[in-house]
């Protein structure tokens, strides 16, 4: 997968394109469908208020959120595309930097790790999973999550539950 990455308003000092694209491998191996040749994606790192005006205009909810994925693909489709073709778009991601900034500090792990996570939650989004209509929806997400994350040497972030 190809990722079109764009950086405004996240701290210099970390290589966030380097780390996108590291974490859309990881998320790729665990998730066939993800690693397509044929598809792209885009990733912007930005402010809140950046992702607070698309949440309300795209999704009708007013505040901001620490992730935003707009897929541009049906899960059927994306499992039926052949590897040989044109270009297809999987979708956006929109990723917001005091909101994830906070929650890493919340959580006690360094901001590259918390990102990571939430571009592995975006690009799962993107592929068609989802964590709101059952409990074993989540659950097969969060494993998924968890085992990019791990590829990556990141901690399961879920590990705190039980």
């Amino acid at each position: 997968m190809e990722l079109d990455i764009e950086i405004d308003g996240w701290p210099s000092g970390t290589d966030w394109a380097g780390l996108a694209e590291r974490v859309a491998l990881a998320a790729a191996e665990v998730e066939s469908a993800l690693g397509n040749p044929r598809l792209s994606a885009s990733l912007l790192f930005t402010s809140d208020s950046e992702v607070h005006e698309l949440n309300r205009e795209w999704r009708d909810k007013d505040k901001p959120t620490n992730v935003l994925s707009f897929p541009m693909l049906e899960r059927e489709e994306l499992l039926g595309l052949a590897p040989e073709g044109p270009p297809e778009m999987l979708g956006d991601l929109a990723l917001a930097y005091q909101t994830c900034a906070n929650e890493a500090l919340d959580k006690g792990v360094p901001l590259a790790e918390h990102a990571s996570h939430l571009i592995v939650h975006g690009l799962l989004h993107l592929a068609g999973h989802d964590h709101v209509d059952s409990d074993e929806q989540a659950e097969a997400m969060e494993a998924l999550e968890i085992a990019a994350l791990a590829k990556l040497g990141i901690a399961d972030p879920y590990g705190d539950r039980n």
